[in-house]
């Protein structure tokens, strides 16, 4: 097992209930994909460095978790058709 996290950008211009349903998408994905959750930091809303599909403002999440080197691959093709999130990036944490 290795250490990801699983940065994603969600739209401000949803609601509070649809975002959370978003997250909660997020997180069951990588349950789905053999993955135990570490962590899941909420940052708010912070302006983004460049507009991005009309938006100057997202909702910033980081997920921590665990999981095999396929996890990650899997993760991100079914995060990039997701309604709703405007950037994702998954990176492998160091051992250190």
């Amino acid at each position: 097992m290795n250490k990801y996290e699983l940065a994603v950008v969600v739209s401000a211009k949803i609601e509070d209930d649809e975002r959370a349903a978003v997250v909660d998408k997020c997180k069951h994905l990588i349950e789905r994909f053999g993955g135990t959750i570490t962590n899941v930091d909420e940052w708010g809303k912070k302006r983004l460095a460049y507009e991005v599909q009309k938006m100057r403002d997202a909702f910033y999440y980081f997920i921590q978790f665990d999981a095999d080197s396929t996890a990650p691959a899997e993760i991100e093709s079914r995060i990039r058709i997701m309604d709703n999130v405007v950037r994702y990036l998954v990176v492998k944490q160091n051992e250190a």
